[in-house]
């Protein structure tokens, strides 16, 4: 059976973040560190908004394609050289994803729609790029929050923890129950949502 093109683009996108050398290690195998990133994003939207669009979830697994192209050493080791690196890394996913989704079939619209929530337009306002934003911020806390604590001291961590909440809607918090903590972390989330 022929692939559509929503599936072709998974597919290449894929094939993009399977080019990582960074591996990581998961339930006993290793994975291309954004591989595995984008199915885990693909994994947790379809969770938490299980009819989600085309466009959402091809700007959710396209979220941080060839990220490792571009390294935060690149930039100032400060607040401004990171938000630097950060928009220059959106701009990358979008065009790659872009040129993929064009070479696949989608028309214009369909691309810049999927380019503008890739650089997360409008957060608060526009319901899909919001979405986005909630399922970001659970992967983080799901699958790197644990192994970003234990490198961090407990105010860092606080503070990461009162930014991303800020980040999510009321239905991104609430999802955050569903979660589970070590004791130390719990106690640093509580800590920081008192």
């Amino acid at each position: 059976m022929e692939q559509t093109r929503f599936e072709k683009a998974i597919a290449l996108i894929d094939k993009k973040n399977s080019e990582d050398t960074r591996l990581e290690h998961y339930q006993g195998q290793e994975y291309p560190k954004e591989l595995l990133y984008s199915q885990r994003m693909t994994q947790n939207l379809l969770l938490f908004k299980p009819d989600a669009s085309e466009e959402l979830q091809l700007a959710a697994r396209a979220q941080h394609i060839c990220r490792w192209k571009i390294e935060r050493n690149n930039y100032p080791m400060d607040r401004v050289g990171y938000i630097k690196w950060r928009e220059t890394l959106k701009k990358m996913h979008a065009k790659i994803t872009s040129e993929i989704l064009k070479e696949v079939g989608y028309n214009q619209k369909f691309i810049d729609r999927v380019s503008f929530l890739i650089n997360k337009r409008l957060i608060k306002k526009d319901e899909e790029t919001q979405i986005l934003e909630d399922v970001i911020c659970l992967v983080f806390l799901q699958y790197y929050f644990e192994e970003f604590a234990v490198k961090h001291p407990d105010k860092k961590v606080i503070e990461i923890i009162k930014k991303t909440w800020m980040k999510m809607s009321v239905n991104g918090q609430e999802a955050v129950k569903g979660l589970v903590f070590s004791d130390r972390c719990q106690s640093l989330i509580k800590e920081a949502l008192s």
